[in-house]
């Protein structure tokens, strides 16, 4: 989820106000990765085009790609988006950011802002088909789940044995431990992710596991994981939506030459 929208204000390295930006946010500091290969596919778009791919459209194309090299059908993109010029730590770190530990009621109030209804807030979770999440975002489940000094009940023996396998020491200093995959296909979309919650209720957020228990998240959870072609149909729709949350166009914003710095 965006500061604003699909602006590439993400990708600056300072604000012409000097306010702290979006990048040195709470989450985005630990999470975000691949600015560099960013600035390297907008030096090539550069070199054939000059000034006319922005940042934010290089953002959501690279997207798109990495969908179809994940298994998905190939798309063609929606161009046409333009850059900030502002980009503001405080505003990514108001609530527009989700965080591991939220209860349900703060998810769906943040996905209900941004336009997203719960079916949709349930499939944009399902980008956890891919990539993996260090064990310091979900070891207390495993170990002091809510300070109890005891594993969080909603975990089987199974998973259980697990998480504590993958992360064997609570006192591990602060992301030094290893990162655990999502499912057993981190590199693919599938609905591995949701069968292994129907299953075998594995997750490893506190925010999936609630997807889980959920009456209203419930449901959706089942139909993607009893039917393999809805997910890899439905994703991408939604994250055409969201790569058109609040996007500049027209003369609004610009083009940047740089991702890092506006022109």
């Amino acid at each position: 989820m965006l500061q604003q929208g699909c602006d590439a204000s993400i990708l600056l390295d300072y604000s012409p106000s000097g306010d702290t930006v979006e990048k040195s946010s709470m989450v985005n500091r630990l999470l975000l990765k691949g600015a560099d290969m960013i600035d390297d596919i907008k030096l090539k778009l550069e070199e054939q085009c000059p000034q006319t791919v922005s940042c934010a459209d290089t953002l959501a194309f690279t997207a798109n790609e990495v969908m179809t090299m994940a298994g998905l059908p190939p798309r063609k993109p929606l161009g046409g988006r333009r850059d900030a010029l502002v980009s503001l730590s405080s505003a990514a770190d108001a609530d527009n950011l989700p965080l591991p530990d939220w209860t349900m009621d703060q998810m769906v109030k943040l996905f209900t802002k941004k336009g997203f209804n719960i079916e949709e807030m349930v499939i944009l979770l399902g980008a956890h088909s891919i990539g993996m999440a260090h064990c310091d975002l979900f070891i207390e489940r495993a170990y002091n789940f809510q300070n109890t000094g005891k594993p969080d009940p909603s975990l089987t023996v199974e998973v259980l044995e697990e998480l504590r396998k993958a992360c064997p020491n609570l006192n591990t200093p602060k992301y030094r431990n290893p990162p655990v995959n999502f499912d057993a296909t981190p590199t693919v979309l599938d609905n591995l992710f949701y069968k292994d919650m129907v299953e075998r209720k594995r997750t490893l957020l506190i925010t999936d596991s609630h997807i889980l228990e959920d009456p209203r998240t419930l449901p959706i959870v089942q139909q993607f994981a009893h039917d393999a072609s809805l997910f890899p149909r439905r994703f991408p729709e939604v994250m055409l939506k969201l790569g058109s949350l609040n996007v500049l166009t027209g003369n609004e914003g610009e083009i940047r030459k740089i991702c890092r710095s506006t022109n």
